[in-house]
């Protein structure tokens, strides 16, 4: 299970290098911060995950948000 978490980790960190449009790259960020979340149940670290959770893919994903509306852009080329 942990190397299936692990996994998934990677994959969604390459996507959101890859991504052109910057909202979908912070969706995929903030699903790697999910799965962190997981990670740190697994391994015996609610703390932890209760932290990656609010700030990691809470605060995070909404400041990130935030800024790119504010920019105006949405696409990279």
């Amino acid at each position: 299970m942990t190397e299936l978490i692990l996994a998934g980790i990677l994959v969604l960190a390459i996507a959101c290098l890859m991504l052109k449009d910057l909202i979908a790259a912070v969706v995929s960020l903030s699903a790697v911060s999910l799965l962190s979340v997981v990670l740190f149940l697994k391994v015996g670290a609610p703390d932890v995950a209760i932290t990656e959770a609010a700030v990691g893919a809470g605060v995070s994903t909404l400041i990130y948000i935030w800024a790119i509306r504010v920019m105006g852009k949405r696409k990279i080329r």
